[in-house]
């Protein structure tokens, strides 16, 4: 395999020794993920280019204010806890 460093080579081997798939696999889905991600971040930047402050604005003023029902409450403390 060229192109990687040896010690990354020696990671990628391991990694995909132990899921059991093959190295140009692991490759494959790492820059598979990779452009995912990549691709996501795009559509909220744009997504958030499009956002009205004011419009935002004016629906939260609309949200209640009464305590949340029974078993409906966020969690107090770090999660999993």
């Amino acid at each position: 395999m060229q192109g990687l460093q040896k010690s990354l080579l020696e990671e990628v081997r391991r990694i995909a020794a132990e899921d059991g798939t093959s190295i140009n696999w692991f490759i494959n889905v790492a820059v598979a993920e990779k452009a995912a991600a990549l691709r996501t971040e795009a559509y909220f930047r744009a997504r958030a280019q499009r956002a009205d402050p004011a419009e935002f604005d004016r629906i939260l003023a609309k949200a209640g204010s009464e305590e949340p029902r029974a078993g409906d409450a966020l969690p107090v403390g770090p999660p999993g806890r």
